[in-house]
């Protein structure tokens, strides 16, 4: 089979999902990570729709990419006029691009009725406005939209659109699966269709509405696609694109098809969460190959397999596409786990008494949950929870007394001030903060009392704080768990936890661990 061709729409059709938006530096960036996995086209936007997107073409000029080619998206003229004085049209030759994508409608209802004109009309717009882009030197990507319905409505029209786009000069034809409906064995059967009828190369755009928008691109390269369109995360309008984070290795390592250097795969999952920091979304863990946990492991009997060989229950390396594997522990957890993280982390362990600490810490961790711990997002609480049970351990600070007090005055402002001794080696450290409420003001005061020890701590920074109520029937009586995100520009971040049916004593928990891991890590 001929090399597939990867296509990356996220800069344009990503950025129509809901909460999706790059600024045009952010585009840049975005482009320069792609050009380096070796992408083949990036598509940058549609230059006549919005100021943003002209500004990503003028400053990507200023850049020298190694893999990719930067294409410019619009429409045909409008119906009843000439390409040549279409705003649309010139914004593209503005751009200053080598490669335009074009849309065009090719389902009769959608002329009819959203174009509103003739078949005829629509067919002749499409070949003008082809042949003016290749009359301008430009490589033209004809985008076939709404193909799959419109080749269920009329198969005739649907072909006649592409045909004529392929005789006014298109490179290549791109089938759009713009409405995300159909089914993967249709999907593969109309692609076959096409290529007996068409010379040129034929893509596949699909979209994410049946959750088949990576099924249905890879029927479409089984039929004799060679490109793929697709973006990073699956971001895009409504239920999302087609996912390239899931494509390209399907392609690479489960279909052995040329689209990339085999080793360029390690920075796939580097790329998806840069993306996702950029948008400002939280990666979805459970996205395959690039989630966090796509190779993470809690069953106890799943691990005690994985330590044998780690075919037994993953499909691949995760190092072949930057991922790391990861063991949990949790209540389903055996003693594998325990001893599988504890040599993870580097513990001093005697393998002899190994099972016996295993199955007391074990037993310790099923209590915790039991209570309302969660340790699976805490990865801070359990290392220090692990290393206190192999011992080693010295905590770096200890609690003396804590008071923290509320004064609500007849305005409706309440104050809060935390009072807090702390012993650090022999010294006692006696101080007091106030805050934004009691968890702050506790948070504060003991970053006060402990920066003159640990002078590191101001470059930690709580980056998330969320409360459950663990059982709602309870009222103001019921179980808390707090979960804290800490955050340090050198170490990344880590999440720690504490549950108590008072939730300043729950935040105290939380907040005190995540000072101790971040203190563990600073002095590794």
């Amino acid at each position: 089979m001929s090399k597939v061709i990867l296509y990356d729409t996220t800069l344009r059709d990503g950025t129509q999902g809901e909460g999706i938006s790059f600024s045009a530096d952010d585009k840049v960036k975005i482009a320069l990570k792609r050009d380096k996995l070796g992408i083949h086209y990036i598509e940058g936007g549609w230059p006549g729709s919005n100021p943003k997107d002209m500004d990503f073409f003028r400053a990507i000029k200023e850049y020298r990419l190694e893999n990719a080619k930067i294409t410019a998206f619009g429409c045909t003229c409008k119906p009843g006029s000439s390409p040549h004085n279409d705003p649309n049209i010139r914004s593209i030759q503005e751009a200053g691009v080598q490669v335009a994508t074009i849309f065009g409608k090719t389902w009769d209802f959608h002329v009819k009725y959203a174009l509103k004109t003739t078949l005829a009309e629509n067919l002749r717009i499409i070949r003008d406005t082809v042949a003016y882009l290749k009359g301008l030197g430009l490589e033209v990507i004809y985008d076939a939209e709404h193909f799959f319905d419109g080749f269920k409505s009329n198969p005739e029209y649907a072909l006649a659109t592409i045909l004529e786009a392929e005789k006014a000069g298109a490179d290549s034809v791109c089938l759009c699966d713009t409405n995300g409906g159909p089914m993967p064995m249709e999907v593969k059967e109309i692609v076959s269709a096409v290529i007996e009828k068409v010379r040129i190369p034929v893509g596949i755009h699909a979209h994410n509405d049946c959750e088949l928008a990576v099924a249905n691109s890879i029927m479409a390269v089984t039929a004799g696609a060679t490109q793929v369109q697709g973006t990073i995360n699956g971001f895009g309008e409504r239920c999302g694109n087609a996912n390239l984070c899931s494509i390209i290795p399907n392609l690479v390592l489960k279909l052995g098809l040329d689209c990339m250097d085999k080793k360029n795969l390690a920075n796939l999952t580097e790329l998806s969460r840069y993306v996702s920091e950029l948008a400002n979304v939280h990666p979805a863990n459970n996205q395959p190959y690039v989630g966090k946990s796509a190779f993470a492991h809690k069953g106890g009997i799943h691990v005690s397999a994985l330590m044998r060989n780690s075919e037994t229950y993953e499909h691949i390396n995760p190092e072949l596409v930057g991922n790391t594997r990861r063991v949990l522990v949790s209540e389903l957890s055996g003693m594998s786990n325990i001893i599988y993280k504890a040599e993870e982390l580097g513990l001093d362990i005697n393998l002899n008494q190994a099972g016996f600490e295993a199955k007391k810490i074990l037993h310790e961790i099923k209590e915790l949950e039991n209570t309302g711990f969660q340790f699976e997002g805490a990865e801070g609480s359990f290392e220090l929870l692990m290393r206190k049970a192999f011992g080693g351990y010295v905590e770096p600070f200890q609690l003396e007394a804590l008071r923290i007090i509320l004064e609500k005055r007849e305005a409706g402002e309440i104050n809060s001030e935390a009072v807090i001794k702390l012993r650090v080696g022999d010294e006692i450290v006696h101080t007091a903060a106030e805050g934004n409420g009691p968890v702050n003001a506790l948070d504060n005061a003991l970053r006060k009392a402990l920066e003159e020890f640990y002078p590191c701590i101001r470059e930690m920074r709580l980056a998330d704080y969320k409360v459950r109520v663990l059982d709602e029937n309870a009222g103001t009586e019921a179980l808390v768990r707090v979960l804290a995100e800490t955050h340090d520009k050198n170490l990344g971040s880590w999440g720690t936890v504490g549950v108590s049916s008072n939730v300043i004593e729950a935040s105290w928990q939380a907040i005190v661990d995540s000072i101790a891991y971040g203190l563990l890590k600073k002095t590794k």
